[in-house]
């Protein structure tokens, strides 16, 4: 039986499209190995969002070849990076055997076996074509076995200038809600209590399929959901959080109160250039709503900085509201000078600046985690054990902490606990990332 190994790099919705492609080549008779040294064809799921996710696409395809030195006979890449390069990867890297489109992912099995029977340099794109998955394609879930991604939508409209995800993606397409509930449930049941929904951005739900925002009404489905025990959201852009939304998370007793909004700048002019629909105005406004609105509650934001003409003014105009909004979590990019994107034809800032600026906000955060992490301490949590570290700490997340990009409970516990298990925990101690906790 022909063993296929897979690599999945970037974002939790490019996971999601290995695990559908994993699927297909079950379903074609394949056997999945997650050990490079064993498979037979070594497939690499690239990312190619800014020029750091290239970077480490390039480095860990020719790390991949390598094991065709060994057992490995084929090495096929697909992904964002494919979709953005398909000419350049097969010309510049001999090693590569076959590329195909984000859009062409369920005919991975199709390729496998035309290149055992003799096909070489295969190339499989159709840009006219579009690919949204449905629950009753088969799916490998590569995550661990109590949560649990579903992609509700695919693809892009809101056309950032920044930003390559719509030539790459295409246009946004939702799947049904009749069908991400059915998907839900069969995850439920299989086990998984925590349903993480994601997409390019999730509160355009909807829109396309049904001429509204419908997020709200999608979570409102899951909720009914018996086994479900959490329901997270990510990517929700800030013009787009309503009273809809807010109030159904807020009346929820498994939606959990976390939202993740990227806001990538504060400045009116820059979040202009960067054709975003919100003002300084409105997302603080948004901010000072979501806090009103819970007596606790977490708001995860990305910013981006260096952007092309980008001052130093309007940089110390983001630093000075970071101070003011206090975001629980924050994750910070330098801008990546992107081929195809309006931003990249503006004037660039220089890459020491962004490094620099890159750097200070990294600090800024540091300490504002730090003070929201202290505000924990004395509290007490359901916590659910994910593994247990050298120091005999079990590894754990409350609702407060998304699954791969925040940071963990730390939890002491004289019991043994299982990954998946659900554990009562007080708060001993914080952390600029981490808290510390026991059992209750």
């Amino acid at each position: 039986m022909i063993k296929v190994g897979f690599v999945s790099l970037g974002c939790n919705k490019n996971l999601v499209d290995s695990e559908i492609m994993m699927g297909a080549c079950v379903k074609a008779g394949f056997e999945i190995t997650s050990h490079a040294e064993d498979a037979d064809v070594i497939v690499v799921n690239t990312c190619g969002f800014i020029n750091d996710a290239k970077q480490e696409s390039i480095d860990t395809i020719l790390d991949m070849a390598e094991y065709k030195n060994k057992k490995c006979k084929f090495l096929i890449v697909t992904g964002c990076l494919t979709q953005r390069y398909k000419d350049e990867i097969l010309e510049q890297m001999p090693e590569v055997d076959a590329i195909l489109g984000v859009k062409e992912m369920l005919k991975l099995p199709e390729v496998i076996k035309d290149l055992y029977e003799g096909k070489q340099k295969i190339k499989v794109f159709d840009d006219t074509s579009s690919f949204v998955y449905y629950s009753s394609m088969p799916r490998v879930i590569a995550t661990p076995s109590y949560y649990a991604y579903i992609k509700i939508a695919e693809g892009c409209n809101n056309r950032c200038s920044y930003c390559s995800i719509p030539l790459i993606r295409g246009k946004y397409t939702s799947r049904p809600i009749e069908d991400i509930v059915k998907e839900a449930k069969e995850l439920a049941e299989k086990g998984y209590q925590e349903i993480v929904l994601t997409a390019q951005d999730t509160t355009k739900y909807g829109t396309d399929l049904y001429g509204k925002k419908m997020l709200h009404a999608l979570l409102e489905e899951l909720e009914k959901i018996e086994k479900i025990k959490w329901i997270r959201f990510l990517y929700s852009y800030p013009e787009d959080v309503d009273e809809n939304l807010i109030e159904v998370v807020k009346s929820s007793s498994k939606i959990v109160n976390y939202f993740d909004i990227p806001i990538q700048h504060i400045n009116d002019r820059i979040l202009k250039l960067m054709n975003r629909k919100t003002t300084k105005e409105g997302i603080k406004r948004l901010i000072e709503k979501i806090r009103r609105s819970f007596d606790e509650v977490i708001i995860r934001t990305t910013v981006l900085v260096g952007f092309p003409t980008e001052t130093d003014e309007e940089f110390e105009e983001l630093c000075s509201f970071l101070k003011w909004a206090e975001f629980d979590r924050l994750g910070a990019f330098m801008y990546s000078q992107e081929e195809g994107t309006l931003a990249s034809q503006l004037p660039q800032v220089d890459d020491e600046v962004k490094q620099r600026r890159y750097e200070k906000v990294l600090n800024i955060q540091r300490k504002i985690s730090k003070r929201q992490n202290k505000k924990r301490v004395g509290r007490e949590y359901e916590v659910v054990i994910e593994a247990k570290d050298k120091n005999n700490f079990y590894i754990g997340r409350s609702q407060f902490e998304a699954p791969e990009v925040d940071g963990k409970v730390l939890v002491f516990s004289q019991k043994k606990l299982t990954a998946g298990k659900f554990v009562k925990v007080k708060i001993l101690d914080a952390f600029e990332y981490d808290l510390v906790g026991e059992i209750i």
